[in-house]
């Protein structure tokens, strides 16, 4: 596994300034999800509010087999992550997932959240409130445990008492410099990431936690447009995703609202 860099205080809170963008980024965004606004408006919202601050995207260009063309990976129903925006409207029941992130005087934030769309289904609201619930774990976990290991098991074990699935597809990551640094950080426990992958909990540490989580099963698969992501049984999935910085007081919410 490559080394892991850990954060000084200082470089925790420039890291706070792009996160504080991201938040703003999507409060814009918030306010226009509902019916019959197109995903690629609220891309646009995001992409303004980077604009007045002078943020860099981290998603637009990134490279894949073509580059990513927005700001934020707008992911709708059965889209798990890395959805595009475009002319496609929300309709009333429909669950979407926004993500994105920027970079701020040389140092990143990254931050996602599922939306409902109107009124959705009883599932789709226990999605939404069992996936921010794992998120919530690990907010509260990371200063307790000794590695992320433990803290991906809590999650993992949280999820599937709620007859949902944790995707092992994608994963979190650290960030800082970059969007996407060491360590791996994923939402579930495996004896080959305990064994080869796992890293202990220090302060400094600054990781993009960000459970997938599945009405169905947890098999994942890309779509023919080389990005998008989806559940290979069509259920619906959620996604949420925060900046968290380890520090001597505890954990802090790099992508939070201002304090």
């Amino acid at each position: 596994m490559p080394p892991i860099t850990l954060k000084s205080a200082r470089e925790i809170a420039l890291m706070r300034k792009a996160g504080l963008v991201v938040w703003e980024a999507h409060q814009a965004a918030a306010a226009l999800v509902k019916p019959g606004v197109t995903t690629a408006a609220i891309d646009a919202a995001i992409e303004n509010v980077f604009a007045q601050h002078d943020a860099i995207s981290l998603f637009k260009g990134y490279p894949g087999e073509i580059p990513f063309p927005a700001v934020t990976c707008v992911s709708v129903n059965e889209e798990v992550v890395h959805g595009m925006p475009g002319s496609r409207q929300l309709v009333d029941g429909d669950i979407v997932s926004l993500d994105t992130g920027c970079k701020v005087g040389g140092w990143c934030g990254d931050a996602a959240v599922t939306h409902p769309v109107g009124t959705v289904s009883p599932q789709a609201a226990k999605l939404l409130e069992v996936t921010q619930g794992a998120l919530q774990i690990a907010i509260e976990q990371l200063p307790k445990k000794r590695r992320w290991s433990e803290v991906a098991l809590e999650m993992q074990e949280y999820v599937e008492a709620a007859d949902f699935s944790v995707v092992t597809e994608f994963v979190g990551h650290g960030i800082g410099r970059e969007m996407h640094e060491a360590p791996q950080v994923p939402n579930y426990y495996s004896k080959r990431f305990a064994k080869d992958g796992d890293f202990p909990l220090r302060t400094g540490l600054v990781l993009a936690v960000e459970p997938m989580v599945n009405a169905g099963k947890r098999e994942a698969k890309i779509t023919k447009d080389h990005w998008t992501v989806v559940t290979c049984d069509g259920s619906l999935s959620a996604h949420v995703e925060h900046t968290l910085a380890l520090t001597s007081d505890g954990v802090e919410i790099l992508t939070g609202p201002p304090t």
